[in-house]
C-alpha cells in the first residue's frame, strides 16, 4: 500500500504532501488528515478547528493571494487545480514563490503569513482547506493580500487572465512592492515588570509584557479572556517569591495562589491557544542532599515556597510544548543579594554570610537569553536547566569575591551556617545543595556565560 510523503518547496515552511488514493468499483478514499502518519513525516502539528469546502463551477477560476493570520492545509475534493503561493512574512524570504498542480492526491501546509491562491483547471472543482483558527469578519481584517499578476511574480498561470473568473476584490490586490509583510506573532510575557520580566522584554523583541496591575493571573476568568490568536508563547515570569514569607498563614495562600493554581490557568489558555509554556521554577523544588541536580531527579522540595513551585511544574507539564525553565540563585537589575554585599561592601561593613549552602549565580540577561534561545531553536518540550556555569560556590564565596571586586579584603566577610543564621527567624528551609547541571541546555547549541564573568562585570556597572 502507497504511503503519505511529504516534500518541502522554495517558501519556508510550505510544504507538499502527496496522498495515497484507494480505489475500487465504488470510487475511492484518501486521508486528506491524518495526524499520526503526517506529524511523523514532519508536518507540524497544527491542530485544526474547521474544515472549509469551496466549489468552483468552471475552469479558470482564480482566487487569492490571501495571507491569513493561521495555518492551513489545502486539497481538493474533485477536480484539478494549479497552486501558487508567496511568502508575505517579513525577512529574507519576502516575495518568494512556489507552485504545485493540486489533485486530491496532493495537499499543501500553508503556514501562516504565506499567501495563498490557485486556479482551476477543470470544471467543478472541489477545494478543501482545514485550518487551525475560526473564520471571523474581524479575523479578514488581518489578512495581507498581494496582486495575482503581479509581473514581479511572473507566476505562470496555466489559463490566461483574460479567461479568468476573478473576485471583484481579487483584482484589485496591491502590488508586492506595496505590500506591508504581515507581522509575525509575538510572544507574551507575564510578569514584564519583575526582573527577569525585564530581560526577557529585551531578549524577546517585540514581545508584549503585561504587568501585574494588567492581568490577575490568579483570576481564571481573566486568563481564559486573554486573546491570544497573535502571541506566539507564553512566557510566566511571574511567580511570588517572598520564600520566608511563605512560611506564614497569608504567605502560603500567596505562594500556592501564584505559583501552583494560576500556573494551571496559564497551562490551560496555551493548550486551547496551541503555543508553548515557558514556566520559570526554582532549585528548591529538590530538597539539596544531591550535589547536583539533574532535570529528571524527582521532587523533594523541602518547605511551601518549593511545594508551591513543584505543583506549578506540574501544572506546566501538562502543555505538550512547554518548557520549564529551572533556575537558582537569580540576579537582576534592583535589590539582590550581590547589590547588597557591594553596598555593605562600600559601607565599610563586615557581614556575616552561610557557607553551607552550594549553588551558581544566576543573572537575568543570561536566563533571558537562554528562554529565547529554547523559543527560537524550537528545542524539544521538556525540563531544562539554566544558571550560568562555572564551579560551584556558597553565599559567602559570592560575597567575598564581590568585596575583593570592590576592593575590600575578602577577609572582612564572616561565615556562619544556615542553622545559626535562621534561629529565632520565621523561614524557609534552604535546600544545602542549589547546583544544576548544564548538559541539557548545553545540548540544545546554547553554552551559558561564566558565572564569574558575568559578577565582574555587574559589579563594575554598580554605583
Amino acid at each position: 500500500m502507497a504511503e503519505h510523503t511529504l516534500e518541502t518547496t522554495a517558501i519556508d515552511g510550505l510544504l507538499v504532501l502527496r496522498i495515497p488514493i484507494h480505489s475500487d468499483n465504488r470510487g475511492w478514499f484518501k486521508e486528506n488528515w491524518q495526524r499520526a502518519k503526517m506529524t511523523a513525516l514532519g508536518l507540524p502539528d497544527f491542530g485544526p478547528v474547521q474544515h472549509s469546502y469551496a466549489h468552483n463551477h468552471r475552469a479558470g477560476t482564480t482566487r487569492g493571494f490571501h495571507a491569513e493570520p493561521w495555518d492551513k492545509l489545502v486539497s481538493l475534493g474533485s477536480g484539478r487545480a494549479f497552486g501558487a503561493w508567496v511568502d508575505l512574512r517579513p525577512g529574507d524570504g519576502f516575495g518568494r514563490t512556489a507552485t504545485v498542480e493540486l489533485t486530491p492526491g496532493v495537499a499543501v501546509f500553508v503556514p501562516r503569513g504565506v499567501g495563498n491562491s490557485y486556479q482551476t483547471l477543470a470544471d467543478d472543482t472541489d477545494y478543501t482547506y482545514l485550518v487551525n483558527q475560526h473564520w471571523s469578519a474581524e479575523a479578514v481584517s488581518k489578512y495581507t493580500y498581494v496582486n495575482l499578476f503581479d509581473p514581479t511574480l511572473d507566476i505562470p498561470w496555466p489559463i490566461p487572465r483574460a479567461d479568468c473568473e476573478l473576485s471583484d476584490a481579487d483584482r484589485d490586490h496591491p502590488l508586492l512592492a506595496d505590500v506591508v509583510p504581515m507581522p509575525p506573532r509575538r510572544p507574551l510575557v507575564i510578569g514584564a515588570g519583575g526582573q527577569l520580566g525585564t530581560a526577557l522584554m529585551a531578549a524577546l523583541p517585540g514581545a508584549v509584557g503585561l504587568l501585574r496591575s494588567d492581568l490577575d493571573i490568579t483570576d481564571p476568568t481573566a486568563v481564559a479572556a486573554l486573546d491570544l490568536s497573535e502571541t506566539s508563547a507564553i512566557v510566566n515570569a511571574a511567580a511570588h517569591t517572598a520564600v520566608d514569607a511563605a512560611e506564614t498563614p497569608q504567605g502560603r495562600r500567596d505562594a500556592w495562589a501564584v505559583n501552583a493554581t494560576a500556573v494551571s490557568f496559564l497551562a490551560a489558555a496555551a493548550n486551547r491557544a496551541r503555543i508553548p509554556l515557558v514556566h520559570v521554577s526554582t532549585d528548591y523544588v529538590f530538597d539539596g542532599t544531591q550535589e547536583q541536580h539533574l532535570e529528571d531527579e524527582p521532587l523533594s522540595p523541602l518547605g511551601v515556597y518549593g511545594q508551591s513551585k513543584a505543583a506549578g511544574e506540574q501544572a506546566a507539564a501538562t502543555v505538550e510544548q512547554h518548557y520549564i525553565v529551572r533556575t537558582s540563585w537569580v540576579v537582576g537589575q534592583g535589590k539582590n543579594f550581590v547589590a547588597t554585599m557591594a553596598r555593605l561592601a562600600d559601607e565599610g561593613a563586615r557581614p556575616t554570610v552561610v557557607d553551607d549552602q552550594h549553588g551558581r549565580l544566576t543573572f537575568t540577561t543570561d536566563l533571558a537569553s537562554a528562554i529565547a534561545h529554547l523559543l527560537a531553536s524550537n528545542a524539544p518540550a521538556g525540563t531544562y536547566n539554566l544558571t550560568n556555569s562555572g564551579p560551584t560556590q556558597t553565599w559567602a564565596d559570592i560575597a567575598k569575591r564581590v568585596f575583593e571586586l570592590r576592593g575590600r579584603d575578602p577577609g572582612d566577610v564572616a561565615t556562619t551556617t544556615t542553622d545559626d543564621w535562621a534561629k529565632g527567624k520565621t523561614v524557609s528551609p534552604r535546600p544545602r545543595h542549589s547546583t544544576l547541571r548544564l548538559d541539557k541546555i548545553r545540548a540544545t547549541g546554547h553554552e551559558p556565560t561564566p558565572a564569574d564573568e558575568r559578577l565582574t562585570a555587574y559589579v563594575a556597572e554598580l554605583d
